[in-house]
């Protein structure tokens, strides 16, 4: 199958293009023109390297000639200042995504499977775990497009025949995440941990969160590109609420270092509790969350170090 990948360069992208060149895929990784490849790869690995911008539709019709599956992982804005600029959060992600799907239907390209947010665009829980049927009311643009993108998804299924999957991922952390943007608090935290910094927390530490190992984000998107049952929104999580505390702890236990933690006062968009019901997932891809929140830890513990290191070296 060819699959074309928008962002599968970056920190979720390369780990799913990893996994889908294990079953043999033909792979097109759809970039920036200034990202550069995150690895060398082998001859026997069917992979082309296309760079472009996702907001030219001359760029994306070139990426789109003669695939099978898109796979849509870009987004141009983080959560959490994602409310700084609206507009461009719209402007660059939505309508982006419209010109994008327009490009499928001209190339006759029926299948789609879209990556959204399982963290942002339901909002503050009226139960947990937090299934699919669950409200929707996003607190941040970031989850409000995420949530419009999966709205237009399911209008141009309708109107066109498209076959879409969303995957709303919950806290996805790993190798290769970048760690000077400040996303995602297990890779920041165990930075300042490794370098002897103290870690910083929003709040009294309790906020709580879903966190998954990258690789088990390639697995389900693995499993979705094959799926072909009924169901198209499927959370992909660890089930298992962690908070910030318990994180700390885990990252000191791991990293075997002590680690000083500075509180901060709460922030407004910060929801209390976010953790995700996985049993659709389980259910209709077979698929299950493999890695632990400490093996996963010390995993990421491991090549933080190997970068530390390249860096003094």
């Amino acid at each position: 199958m060819k699959i074309l990948v928008f962002g599968g360069g970056g920190f979720i992208g390369s780990a799913i293009v990893d996994r889908l060149l294990l079953d043999r895929h033909q792979v097109r990784v759809f970039e920036r023109p200034r990202v550069a490849l995150y690895r060398q790869f082998t001859a026997t690995e069917s992979i082309e390297w296309v760079t472009g911008e996702f907001s030219s539709a001359t760029d994306v019709t070139h990426a789109m000639i003669g695939v099978d599956v898109v796979l849509h992982l870009v987004s141009t804005t983080l959560p959490k200042t994602s409310n700084d600029n609206p507009i461009y959060d719209v402007q660059s992600n939505l309508v982006s995504t419209l010109q994008m799907l327009n490009v499928m239907i001209d190339q006759k390209v029926r299948r789609i499977i879209f990556i959204s947010s399982g963290g942002t665009v339901y909002g503050k829980p009226t139960y947990v775990p937090i299934d699919e049927l669950h409200p929707t009311e996003p607190m941040v643009s970031y989850g409000i497009t995420k949530l419009a993108i999966e709205k237009y998804l399911q209008l141009y299924q309708h109107l066109y025949g498209l076959n879409v999957t969303i995957l709303r991922v919950a806290n996805p952390y790993g190798e290769r995440q970048r760690i000077g943007t400040a996303q995602g608090a297990v890779t920041v935290f165990l930075d300042r941990a490794l370098k002897g910094l103290p870690i910083e927390i929003w709040g009294d530490g309790s906020v709580t969160r879903d966190y998954l190992h990258v690789s088990d984000v390639a697995e389900a998107f693995a499993r979705a590109v094959s799926y072909s049952g009924a169901k198209n929104c499927f959370n992909i999580s660890s089930g298992t609420g962690t908070s910030l505390n318990e994180l700390v702890s885990i990252i000191k236990e791991v990293s075997r270092q002590e680690v000083e933690v500075r509180y901060f006062p709460g922030r407004s968009f910060d929801v209390p509790v976010n953790v995700l019901s996985n049993d659709l997932a389980r259910t209709e891809l077979n698929w299950v969350p493999s890695i632990s929140m400490h093996d996963g830890i010390g995993r990421v513990a491991t090549w933080m170090r190997s970068v530390l290191q390249s860096k003094t070296l």
